[in-house]
């Protein structure tokens, strides 16, 4: 894990993701993009909107150079390797193409200044299509603590496998690995052969097996108890059919999770 992908956009999340994406590569050693995106979004223009998305856009021009201007002296003071990529897309579709050499994407849950993008969804849609794992972090954080204790919500699946695999450099820093399994019948792999895995890596970790549901309900429990750091899980085990109808883990975590998330598919 070297490459750090960020979203750059002068918006109430961007100290949350910035400072999570800093720490995270000042503590595996890399380097950090930093993609600065001037946002097309829809809007309410003129009879044919021509005039009134070019103004916008100019604006939104406007404020993302200004934005840089004020972060680059701040990115040059954090010993770290850094470099600011622009663009103009929508959020997902320019975290996507620019994730082909990225080892894990940095984003915030929410994007509260403007009615577009949707960040929970688009985290959501990225950790499905990217490819990449995604930190996925809640707009109240200032940064991680990736040498505190690390959570790993555990059902054997192969999402869980996949974060379990792209989070060990990660784990690999933290003071302590906990690793919680819903015994709900649904476990395809014990923790066991999770932790097995991690000593492999020198990773000591503890086994917490619960025997009670919803699995939502027991992992959200943890992660609001100020134990963690961050949570490591597999995102969106289920069909994504299946997870919009019946609701679903990951996107009960994107929703109310206090703490990071580290999601792979």
């Amino acid at each position: 894990m070297k490459n750090i992908l960020v979203l750059i956009h002068d918006d109430d999340g961007q100290e949350a993701r910035l400072q999570a994406a800093l720490d995270v590569t000042r503590a595996v050693n890399g380097h950090l993009i930093c993609l600065d995106v001037a946002l097309v979004a829809p809007f309410v223009g003129d009879a044919t909107g021509v005039s009134g998305g070019a103004m916008l856009l100019e604006m939104e021009r406007g404020a993302e150079a200004l934005n840089r201007a004020r972060l680059e002296p701040r990115l040059a003071n954090e010993g770290v390797s850094w470099e600011c990529v622009d663009t103009m897309d929508y959020a997902e579709p320019a975290l996507e193409n620019a994730a082909t050499l990225a080892d894990l994407i940095v984003v915030n849950r929410a994007l509260d200044s403007l009615p577009e993008p949707d960040m929970r969804q688009v985290a959501a849609n990225l950790v499905v299509k990217s490819g990449r794992p995604i930190l996925a972090v809640p707009d109240s954080a200032r940064g991680i603590d990736v040498a505190g204790r690390a959570l790993v919500a555990w059902d054997g699946s192969n999402a869980a496998m996949a974060a379990l695999q792209a989070a060990t450099p990660l784990l690999r820093l933290a003071a302590g690995v906990t690793i919680l399994e819903i015994d709900d019948g649904s476990v395809k792999l014990p923790a066991e052969e999770a932790a097995t895995y991690l000593s492999r890596h020198d990773i000591k970790t503890m086994i917490d097996r619960m025997r009670t549901s919803p699995a939502g309900t027991m992992i959200l429990a943890a992660a609001e108890s100020g134990t963690y750091a961050y949570l490591v899980m597999g995102g969106f085990s289920h069909s994504r059919f299946r997870e919009a109808l019946f609701g679903g883990v990951t996107r009960r975590m994107l929703d109310e999770s206090p703490i990071p998330l580290f999601l792979a598919h």
